[in-house]
């Protein structure tokens, strides 16, 4: 059977996509247009299939190659190969080191304390907005607190400028991020692109000192991820390409779902006042949750999930099949670029009846259990999902319970927010958000 979808156009489907305000927002319309399997045209990808169905995407959860030209982007941030293609036998090892760095309980405890005080430090800068009456820009001020984090945690600790450091990956973001999406930036184009090879450079650098603090056989900590690497024999390239890609894996997408999160509470009283009830019950006056904390907040879990279950911070994924693959009623050809549009996945009436709205109580176990287990995957699926999920929901479950302990958050009276697609799903003028200190029950 044929794979239904729009009829091709001249521009490769560009227009399409660009009319519709990004390709997050054109897999929904795809996919209330045409059902869950669609065809369609894509710059970079021939032939392009999105599956907006969790049971069939259990054929596809196996694939372990990414199409090249969709992420040739990121090519001048590497120095040893696109780490975001690497073929399978190739990724596969570097994808078990960096789940033991990451995934495991040691990595979060160390630096807990840490992600504390960055928080706290957050927090109480927005304590100074509350008093003045000011609204706080919620998008910039939490993936500015999410790069400081995982610039902690990539690097150790070590005693490097994190300033310094941050403000150098900002600066390599913006002008690439800045070219991919064709957005206007201020300036000359030559100058700024100098300004964001010398800042690259000193991200390798400060990078190349904290390899030279480590030995082979000289880790002691299972969390050291750059440790981990010297230890695998990995060339210092290609360290220093690991890093750059967890912190931009990690920069934007931590920050980004925290404050899609503060904005739907902030719509949602009654769910915030139940998630702060909750904070008081399981921290008392503490001002915030130690490590083991975080699993008694049941229900502020569920409200971080059904947040990214509204605002995946990273819209779509894609893989390519090296061989042919047959969905339901449909065969897709090798070759192919299979998309994951997560947005649309998460849409589906079939699985989440009246899906724009906000229901935290969807996450409850027994709800879970009767749906798909590909229904809501906010950091992908298969062999290519994110590493850093688990510490990611760490931070940001952290995060969360800092900011409701202290304030209840109002939205600004005629800001409208606009989901927009910048690399993870932004809001095109911030969320500015009012923030009233609270006292606990």
């Amino acid at each position: 059977m044929d794979i239904p979808g729009p009829a091709p156009r001249a521009d490769g489907g560009a227009g399409a996509v660009a009319a519709a305000g990004g390709l997050h927002a054109y897999q929904l319309w795809l996919h209330a247009t045409y059902g869950p399997v669609v065809r369609f045209q894509l710059p970079g990808a021939e032939t392009a299939v999105s599956v907006a169905d969790p049971v069939l995407l259990e054929a596809t959860a196996h694939l372990d190659e990414r199409p090249e030209r969709l992420f040739a982007f990121l090519e001048p941030l590497f120095e040893a190969g696109n780490l975001q293609v690497l073929p399978a036998g190739e990724h596969a090892p570097l994808r078990r080191l960096l789940l033991s760095v990451l995934a495991g309980r040691p990595s979060h405890e160390r630096y807990f304390a840490r992600f504390t005080e960055l928080v706290t430090e957050l927090a109480d800068r927005w304590a100074g907005k509350a008093a003045a009456h000011e609204p706080v820009a919620s998008q910039k001020d939490l993936t500015a607190l999410s790069l400081r984090m995982i610039c902690t945690y990539a690097l150790g600790g070590a005693s490097v400028d994190p300033d310094g450091v941050v403000a150098a990956f900002e600066e390599v973001l913006t002008e690439h991020l800045g070219r991919l999406y064709r957005v206007p930036q201020p300036g000359d184009g030559e100058e700024r692109g100098r300004r964001a090879r010398d800042a690259l450079a000193y991200l390798r650098a400060r990078v190349d000192e904290v390899i030279a603090a480590h030995r082979p056989g000289s880790r002691t900590d299972r969390s050291d991820l750059i440790g981990a690497l010297v230890e695998a024999g990995e060339s210092p390239a290609r360290i220093r390409d690991t890093v750059m890609m967890t912190m931009l894996a990690a920069h934007h997408t931590t920050g980004v779902a925290v404050s899609w999160t503060l904005h739907l509470l902030g719509h949602h009283p009654e769910a915030a006042a139940r998630v702060a009830g909750e904070l008081d019950r399981v921290l008392g006056d503490r001002a915030a949750p130690e490590y083991a904390d975080l699993r008694r907040l049941t229900y502020l879990e569920r409200v971080l999930k059904e947040s990214m279950r509204l605002y995946p911070p990273g819209p779509y994924g894609a893989r390519l099949t090296t061989g042919a693959l047959v969905l339901g009623d449909y065969e897709i050809p090798a070759g192919a670029t299979v998309f994951y549009p997560f947005r649309a996945l998460h849409m589906n009436p079939a699985h989440w009846p009246e899906p724009e709205k906000f229901v935290p109580e969807r996450f409850a176990p027994e709800e879970t259990a009767r749906r798909p287990r590909l229904a809501h995957v906010p950091f992908g699926l298969g062999p290519r999902s994110c590493e850093g999920a688990a510490l990611a929901t760490v931070e940001a479950e952290l995060i969360l319970a800092v900011l409701l302990k202290r304030f209840r958050f109002r939205p600004v009276p005629g800001h409208e927010v606009i989901p927009v697609e910048r690399f993870v799903l932004w809001a095109a003028d911030d969320i500015r958000l009012l923030a009233d200190p609270r006292t606990p029950a």
